[in-house]
């Protein structure tokens, strides 16, 4: 019988090892279903310009998957049983049970209200492809001179500021931060940023905490009212509540711990990336929610699962960052260097350059998602009844 690895979600982390998965292991000995409600992979990472008017290359998962051996199953998860090793979903033909010898967990993450009245009665967010096209249906109705205001301090909330300050300048778009905004990068970046904001015409409320969310404006902290015919969340982001509802170790936030190998310290049987995981980078520093991290614990958890079903020594776990990227419009970025457990370097690379990279990197990852099995050697190796065991109860 063969070894069945069943992978939720079809984000960068989880399209990511689903692809992996399927170069280095052996079709005549493993299946790999890929779960996910939409059937197309979402650059998660363009959503501020998708909002912003602009158009995104479609990339269906069959397509991307088609001669791979990936199995593409469009459902909706709606249950883990972390002990009977089954997955409920539900789909076109209706709730179905699918069992897995392996489980890769990879349901990701999305807009955090924070228990903030009125976020989710009036406000949008940038956290998915639905939300961001409901973004731009109201970005398109307002009338110039009318007001957006963005909430949150991190890169989401500074990528969509700008996108919407550049696309629609006829607008009063203004940022409310509860801290301080972009205080963590050099000195260098945060010139830039500033100056950037200002060439926009970019408004900054910081250390501007948000206590209600109306139909036309917020009410900050300290009882101010600023005006917002349209708000839009980014002030965090919070994983599927699946996770926390089985009997696996989660933390505080609802992620999976994990060990080094991305793998579920209290399941052995299921490992966990991207958004979806709490997992340690360098310097024992638990991985930000990003691109930057999910790509590589997938990559990881792919290789571990791979050696440990063929009998192969496990990788180490060399997950570390090299820098922040952060768009400041179609023209204009940021790439602060940092190091690897993601402390900003005095070094950064700014404007036209740093936007041309950004982009490379951006269309990079798109690509290495829809083109799964072209990237490096496809060495698919056979699983060994050895392999399969520690795979599955060690």
């Amino acid at each position: 019988m063969k070894h069945r690895i069943v992978v939720l979600g079809a984000g960068y982390a989880g399209a990511t090892a689903a692809g992996r998965l399927a170069k280095r292991l052996h079709p005549a000995d493993t299946e790999i279903v890929l779960v996910d409600a939409g059937s197309e992979f979402v650059e998660r990472i363009r959503m501020h310009q998708l909002a912003t008017g602009q158009d995104l290359e479609p990339r269906m998962l069959d397509d991307v998957f088609a001669g791979t051996g990936v199995r593409v199953r469009q459902a909706r998860v709606t249950a883990v049983d972390a002990e009977h090793r089954t997955v409920d979903v539900t789909g076109d033909g209706g709730p179905d049970r699918i069992t897995y010898d392996t489980l890769v967990y990879a349901l990701g993450s999305t807009a955090a209200d924070g228990g903030v009245p009125g976020v989710a009665e009036y406000a949008c967010d940038v956290a998915g492809k639905q939300s961001a096209l409901r973004l731009r249906a109201r970005l398109a109705g307002l009338a110039a001179g009318e007001a957006v205001l963005v909430v949150g301090g991190g890169l989401t909330a500074i990528e969509a500021v700008a996108e919407i300050a550049e696309a629609r300048p006829d607008l009063d778009v203004s940022l409310a931060a509860r801290g301080g905004v972009g205080d963590w990068l050099s000195e260098k970046a945060q010139r830039h940023l500033r100056a950037a904001f200002e060439r926009l015409g970019i408004t900054v409320h910081e250390h501007t905490g948000v206590a209600r969310v109306e139909p036309a404006s917020v009410v900050t902290a300290d009882g101010r009212t600023i005006p917002a015919q349209v708000t839009v969340w980014t002030a965090g982001f919070a994983v599927h509540p699946l996770a926390a509802a089985t009997t696996m170790q989660v933390s505080e936030t609802g992620q999976i711990v994990v060990d080094d190998t991305m793998r579920s310290v209290s399941h052995p049987d299921v490992y966990a990336v991207g958004d979806a995981a709490l997992a340690r980078g360098a310097g024992g520093t638990p991985l930000r929610m990003s691109c930057a991290s999910g790509i590589p614990t997938a990559h990881h958890a792919a290789d571990v699962i791979a050696a440990r079903l063929t009998g192969r020594p496990v990788p180490p776990n060399k997950i570390g960052y090299s820098a922040q990227c952060i768009s400041l419009g179609r023209r204009d970025a940021i790439v602060q260097w940092v190091t690897p457990d993601d402390r900003p370097k005095p070094s950064a690379v700014t404007g036209r350059t740093a936007a041309r990279l950004k982009e490379t990197i951006c269309r990079a990852a798109a690509w290495t998602v829809a083109h799964p099995t072209s990237m490096l050697p496809v060495r698919r190796r056979h699983a060994t009844v050895a392999g399969e065991r520690a795979a599955s109860t060690a």
